[in-house]
């Protein structure tokens, strides 16, 4: 596969990951029990790790990586707050208002991994 392609997976792959997690964030808010459909709990991994292997695939073939890259060290660095932020979000047995910040949390951090992936600046081209 050439760049073009890696990419436009990645890009795929990222949309699905953030629709998923709105998808079980939206249940898990309104009290509907995602974990019983398997399909919804596999995907996401299976999902993510096409998105990780498209990334790593891009970054070697770039010749661009995260330190090197202030922007990339910036989604690398945001994506590791999506993941924690995004599993509170998630969790079953943490109060409503919790789940609730952490899911608005969440996807403020995803739309920042997005500004910084469509700019390659760390502020967004803010300055």
């Amino acid at each position: 596969m050439d760049y073009a392609h890696i990419r436009s997976l990645h890009i795929a792959c990222a949309s699905l990951s953030i629709a998923l997690f709105v998808l079980r964030g939206a249940m898990q808010l309104s009290g509907r029990n995602w974990r019983r459909w398997r399909w919804l709990r596999m995907a996401p991994h299976v999902n993510d790790t096409v998105l990780l292997s498209a990334a790593v695939a891009l970054a070697l073939m770039s010749h661009q990586y995260p330190i090197a890259q202030p922007w990339l060290t910036a989604k690398v660095v945001a994506l590791l707050v999506y993941i924690g932020i995004g599993s509170v979000a998630l969790r079953p047995g943490i109060s409503p208002r919790l789940q609730r910040l952490a899911f608005v949390l969440a996807l403020s951090t995803v739309t920042y991994i997005i500004g910084v992936a469509v700019s390659r600046s760390v502020t967004m081209g803010w300055h």
